[in-house]
């Protein structure tokens, strides 16, 4: 099941339309209605080296009974490259993905580098009743000995490490001015078992408060 295809007519809504309620989709061109749950997406953000992929797979073994973590590398092959608006084509492809899977009752964990700016503006956003974005953040001199220490083929030269130095601190300074404004999380003196620790934190509270407990 397609999240912008209408089970009824077959057409595809270009803006899905979530009026009808958190768990129903309206299709534009006939009007009726179709099942579509949607729940809260958790983005685990921040500059490269700060720590994403390590606790990504600490986070599956300590949420996977109530939640679904996926790695947004997983998606990025040379068909979804397509740097155009921000690599609209990806991101949209992603906000499709975690849509379906949360049709399984579980909301998603997505461990990757998106910021608000990349996902509130696209159509699929609709689709989820909130996401909330976690940037993990390193102090400059401790992140770019990160990716100094990066394997050879991960082609971590200075010019890239510079720009991502670059990124971190804009991601810092914007961080409370985005909207919806992002939570920061400094790596820096703390190990991935901590990190992890927290980011689960961070996530079972705010389910909770969707949950109403």
């Amino acid at each position: 099941m397609h999240p912008l295809i209408c089970v009824h007519c077959g057409e595809w809504d270009e803006v899905p339309d979530t009026d009808a309620g958190t768990s129903t989709l309206r299709c534009a061109s006939c009007l009726r209605t179709r099942p579509f749950l949607r729940l809260p997406l958790y983005c685990v953000s921040g500059p490269s080296g700060t720590g994403k992929s390590t606790i990504a797979g600490m986070l599956l073994e300590r949420l996977r009974s109530r939640f679904v973590v996926l790695e947004q590398d997983l998606l990025w092959v040379g068909g979804l490259r397509d740097p155009a608006h921000d690599h609209r084509l990806f991101r949209s492809t992603w906000l499709r993905t975690a849509a379906m899977v949360q049709q399984s009752g579980r909301p998603v964990v997505l461990c990757g580098t998106v910021m608000p700016p990349e996902f509130e503006p696209l159509p699929e956003r609709a689709l989820f009743t909130d996401v909330h974005y976690l940037a993990l953040t390193c102090e400059p001199d401790v992140l770019a000995a990160r990716l100094r220490a990066r394997p050879a083929w991960r082609g971590w030269d200075e010019e890239r490490i510079r720009e991502n130095l670059e990124f971190a601190a804009w991601v810092v300074d914007r961080a409370e001015a985005l909207d919806p404004p992002l939570t920061l999380l400094d790596t820096t003196r703390t190990d991935p078992v901590e990190t992890a620790e927290a980011v689960c934190g961070w996530i079972g509270r705010l389910q909770a408060a969707a949950d109403g407990t």
